[in-house]
């Protein structure tokens, strides 16, 4: 039996982390828009307070993207920063052996008592979505790794407690030459680059992070040790870093649909209170089939979200690319949804005293990151050719 009802713990989640993004985002999501690089400290402190801060990315089922989508709808670029750890998380949870989970994984995970802060530096100068490109090296020297190379646009790159970093040992080897590494803040050898100003999601911490001869212990290589995998050993390297976005894909969705819904639900107010030529604006067909196909998408898009969150959740794998459908489909939406928002505003729309031109802002970076849409369309074709139909 198919059930698309909520439970009464998952609606007490969702209407929690939508009171909270009314009450303590929403107020100073222009604040953080306009004093960008401000890490929203007090505002993840609270969240991690009530435990929305905690195991929504990608990891959390139902509830996580649920959590996701009412914190976007507060503000994407501040429930980035209150969810980006989650990256890192997801690598080492991922990749990791036991003993490396156990050390690693609370130094990203934000609780009641703390905030802690995860960076996942997977992207270069000239490595984006090519990850056999990394260039960034590893040599080994006696009981270290000396790693050397530049960590582009990283989310909290440079404040994490911990950045988990891709780099190569043998870069003849492509893909099989990659590796990963948790690395802790404090480091000698990492230290934070450029700190880059954004079109979107302002919130959000975003710079490069710097490897200059910096020494990492054999232990901080994430995995088992080269040669000594045990049978079933969790992938690493490049693999391991396909998995991490893989599953973290849906929570990547569900962002776009805090925006998308956040634009549309503006619009509608608008569409209903505008007066012209003596009738609302939504009542003239040319306003109202955008509002219905703006609705629809956005149906869609949240079904594709949830069911993708559920196989997640239940061990159930992507045969068909359903991670990067949830990722895809939902980002586009948002692209079209908001800017039919300000297209309906007009004028209004295009003002900073709006909240709408943020919302536009904000919603294109989730159709570049975590692997850009063209992309996912590539992996998604290459699934169905390799997929039957059922």
């Amino acid at each position: 039996m198919v059930d698309f009802a909520l439970s009464e713990e998952e609606r007490m989640i969702r209407d929690l982390a939508h009171e909270f993004a009314e009450k303590e985002i929403r107020p100073v999501a222009e604040y953080y828009d306009e004093h960008e690089g401000e890490y929203p400290m007090p505002v993840v402190k609270k969240a991690a307070q009530l435990g929305l801060a905690g195991g929504a990315f990608g990891a959390g089922g139902i509830s996580g993207v649920l959590i996701v989508e009412e914190l976007s709808w507060g503000c994407a670029g501040i429930a980035l920063a209150i969810f980006s750890s989650g990256l890192a998380a997801a690598a080492i949870y991922g990749m990791g052996t036991e003993e490396q989970k156990a050390k690693f994984l609370p130094m990203c995970m934000s609780t009641e008592e703390e905030v802690r802060i995860g960076a996942y530096g997977l992207t270069e100068p000239e490595a984006g979505s090519d990850v056999a490109n990394i260039s960034t090296t590893a040599v080994r020297d006696g009981d270290f790794y000396v790693l050397n190379g530049t960590k582009r646009f990283i989310t909290n790159g440079g404040i994490a407690d911990v950045t988990v970093v891709f780099a190569t040992e043998d870069k003849s080897k492509g893909w099989g030459g990659l590796c990963a590494f948790a690395i802790e803040k404090g480091t000698p050898g990492l230290s934070e680059g450029t700190v880059w100003k954004k079109m979107g999601v302002r919130a959000s911490h975003t710079s490069d992070v710097i490897l200059d001869d910096c020494r990492v212990p054999l232990d901080h290589r994430l995995g088992d040790p080269p040669g000594q995998a045990k049978e079933g050993a969790p992938p690493r390297g490049a693999f391991g870093a396909l998995g991490a976005l893989e599953r973290t894909r849906p929570a990547i969705g569900s962002f776009s649909l805090g925006i998308g819904r956040a634009a549309l639900e503006y619009a509608i107010d608008y569409a209903k209170e505008r007066i012209q030529f003596g009738k609302p604006i939504a009542t003239r067909q040319a306003i109202a089939f955008k509002l219905a196909d703006m609705a629809i998408e956005m149906d869609a898009a949240r079904l594709i979200v949830w069911r993708a969150a559920w196989m997640a959740a239940n061990n159930v794998p992507f045969l068909r690319a359903e991670g990067s459908m949830s990722k895809c489909f939902p980002s586009d939406v948002a692209m079209r949804v908001t800017l039919e928002a300000l297209q309906i505003l007009g004028g209004y729309g295009y003002m900073r005293e709006f909240p709408v031109e943020k919302w536009v802002r904000d919603a294109k970076i989730f159709q570049i990151f975590e692997g850009t849409n063209e992309i996912q369309r590539i992996v998604i074709a290459r699934a169905l050719t390799a997929t039957r139909f059922r």
